[in-house]
């Protein structure tokens, strides 16, 4: 495959909505809507316990995104869903999208710090896995339903985390926030 520039998430997003369209023979779809749904990411409702867990923990750490999602995507998200984050950094800012080592050693220049200095929260394992690569500490978030109940198909990354809890807001409390 040729090499292809960093281009932001909704546009990856539209490409694959197109490719797939095509390939199921749907050739009269309204390009509105088709237009619409690419951009279903913007439109999720955050996990029910996401506010009142990063509340928490905006009170004693800095919190920012390290997303794939670009920042429109991401500010939309924020805004719609009332996440209280401090900066929305990631793939877009860093040129890379996460597991590449650029996304979480950008992050870490843009905000100053030391790759040590940061913690990844995360529901993915192959992400987690790739920060401690980094040197990131890492916590995890159990998110049973992440993949529609099925198995996670990064299982095979699993670890022993630097923190592990079942969401949010546990990780708070575990954290003393």
């Amino acid at each position: 495959m040729p090499f292809r520039p960093f281009v932001r998430l909704d546009v990856l997003n539209r490409e694959t909505l197109g490719a797939l369209l095509d390939r199921h023979g749907v050739a009269d779809a309204d390009e509105a809507d088709v237009a619409r749904f690419a951009l279903a990411w913007r439109r999720l409702d955050p996990w029910p316990d996401s506010v009142e867990g990063l509340t928490r923990l905006k009170a004693r750490y800095p919190i920012v995104t390290l997303s794939n999602g670009n920042i429109a995507l991401m500010l939309e998200m924020a805004r719609r869903g009332g996440l209280p984050w401090d900066a929305i950094l990631g793939a877009e800012v860093t040129g890379a999208y996460k597991p590449d080592p650029r996304a979480y050693l950008g992050t870490a220049e843009t905000l100053g710090i030391g790759p040590a200095e940061l913690c990844l929260v995360a529901a993915h394992h192959s992400d987690l896995a790739a920060a401690r690569a980094c040197g990131l500490a890492t916590a995890w978030v159990d998110r049973p339903l992440e993949y529609g109940g099925r198995p996670a198909p990064d299982r095979h990354f699993r670890q022993e985390w630097d923190h592990q809890a079942g969401s949010l807001v546990e990780l708070a409390t575990r954290l003393g926030c």
